[in-house]
């Protein structure tokens, strides 16, 4: 291995790094889109309803009754 060895950089990472270079404004526009789609607050009481009123499913629902 030579002394002078170059960390080799892949397409898709000179892609990305480009990108970021042109618009400095991506990753906090992600973050915003990530915000808007994803991160929600959680109604813990809401959830627990949900689960309580569940009415568990019985096995083999696509078969007949079996007579």
């Amino acid at each position: 291995m030579p002394l002078l060895w170059k960390r080799h950089t892949s397409d898709v990472t000179q892609f990305i790094n480009d990108l970021k270079a042109k618009k400095p404004t991506l990753e906090a526009e992600q973050r915003a889109g990530r915000a808007l789609l994803w991160d929600k607050a959680i109604d813990r009481e809401a959830q627990a309803a949900n689960s309580v009123s569940r009415v568990p499913q019985k096995p083999y629902v696509y078969f007949g009754s079996g007579k």
